[in-house]
């Protein structure tokens, strides 16, 4: 029964989750492949991502304010989920007939919904399930980024050249209704009156989970650590074509990511089954960096292509581990009535980070850099990454909270009690 009562939510879940996310994951890919199609532009595909993206950390403070605060999460979820997608599907439609000033529009809307795909998803996972099974739960979760970034891609493509790319993106834009769909499955309590946060969100409450960041340590240490980290991994696909000209092996642009995606999807299931801690999730995040580092830059002394793709492998499997403990160290560490607050802001960081490391590497490409230097400068920004969340975690300007403490203190730092939501007592 126990077992049971774990497996339905989990199924409920994942429901909702894969199709979202291998949305999100493909609609960057068809949103370029549609540009090209109807308007022959790349720079506009790129814009059009960049409107997608963008959003996920803009948007996230108050995607995740207003996630604490409503009463019915299932609808609100769902709603958001549904706008998300009828935003994809409008925009398969709209470009090319419309001024692209406004399909522009259409896309920064539904990127304004992403933050609930992925954070804001990930947050409701301590609203299913009981507290020991959460880390198994964190594990499996983030399965589904792993697989939506290896399949939303090729899914996109694959359907572009198909059915078109307008049909392609339409698709997406189905998959993630069907998430939205699913929500309706998951057993989300509606909140008492009491738990009920009502009036305007004024600056302080918007800010709050950004203060818990700052002053909570552990937060702290592993969301500007997985930040900092994630800036040389999302180099990674730029670095990965770079490897593959270089060594006249085409395969490789699109063969080392995959690679790192399944050593990752295999890292976290790994972790599901056996966890190293249950208590110290920050610890796995650090360690994590840290051996993250040392098949990437293996990786950048070698030239045999077969052990390039065995060590990418096996850097992806390290930050299975690491994307787990992190989810567990946001839902351990943020007080309750900031969950969503602090899940979302801490994935738009992270897509902020990987965009960065891209953009800033593909530079670097382009004057001249070569493959291997690039790729030790993706594995050295692991070392600083873990350094600087180790400094991070060690000083502390006060006590940070733990589950059972006060949750109350998070809103303490430049909120009155007439701008600061209700609290709850922990759960």
């Amino acid at each position: 029964m126990a077992t049971a009562s774990v497996a339905a939510p989990t199924a409920c879940y994942l429901g909702v989750a894969v199709p979202a996310r291998l949305a999100d994951e493909g609609a960057r890919v068809a949103l370029v492949l549609l540009a090209l199609a109807r308007e022959h532009s790349a720079s506009l595909g790129g814009l059009l991502v960049a409107g997608l993206m963008v959003p996920h950390v803009v948007a996230a403070p108050v995607a995740g304010a207003l996630a604490d605060r409503v009463r019915h999460r299932r609808l609100f979820h769902g709603l958001g989920l549904a706008a998300y997608g009828t935003g994809l599907a409008a925009t398969a439609w709209a470009l090319g007939r419309l001024p692209t000033a406004l399909v522009l529009l259409l896309v920064l809307a539904a990127g304004c919904c992403a933050p609930l795909v992925t954070g804001g998803l990930t947050s409701l996972l301590a609203e299913l399930l009981p507290e020991r099974a959460l880390t198994r739960a964190f594990s499996v979760d983030s399965t589904t980024y792993n697989l939506a970034g290896v399949l939303g891609p090729a899914l996109a493509a694959m359907l572009a050249a198909t059915i078109g790319p307008g049909a392609a993106l339409f698709t997406l834009g189905a998959a993630a209704l069907t998430g939205a769909s699913a929500v309706a499955l998951l057993r989300l309590p509606v909140r008492s009156a009491a738990q009920h946060h009502s009036g305007a969100l004024r600056p302080a409450v918007l800010m709050a989970g950004a203060r818990e960041i700052v002053h909570n340590s552990p937060l702290r240490s592993v969301t500007w650590a997985s930040g900092i980290g994630q800036i040389g991994i999302g180099a990674l696909p730029v670095i990965a074509a770079l490897l593959a000209g270089e060594r006249h092996a085409d395969w490789a642009a699109g063969g080392l990511m995959t690679a790192f995606a399944a050593g990752a999807m295999a890292g976290s299931l790994t972790y599901a089954v056996r966890p190293w801690t249950r208590t110290r999730p920050e610890r796995v995040v650090l360690l994590c960096l840290t051996l993250t580092a040392l098949p990437l830059a293996l990786a950048a002394c070698v030239s045999g292509m077969a052990v390039t793709t065995a060590l990418f492998a096996v850097a992806g499997w390290t930050t299975g581990p690491l994307f787990s403990a992190l989810l567990t160290a946001r839902e351990r560490y943020a007080p309750p009535e900031l969950r969503t607050q602090v899940f979302t802001l801490g994935a738009g960081l992270k897509s902020t980070a990987a965009a960065a490391g891209a953009a800033g590497i593909g530079a670097l490409g382009g004057w001249g850099a070569g493959a291997a230097p690039l790729l030790g400068m993706a594995a050295g920004a692991q070392i600083v990454a873990a350094g600087f969340g180790a400094v991070l975690l060690t000083y502390s300007p006060r006590r940070s909270r733990r589950r059972g403490q006060n949750p109350g203190d998070a809103l303490r730092d430049g909120a009155s009690a007439e701008h600061s939501a209700p609290r709850t007592p922990p759960n």
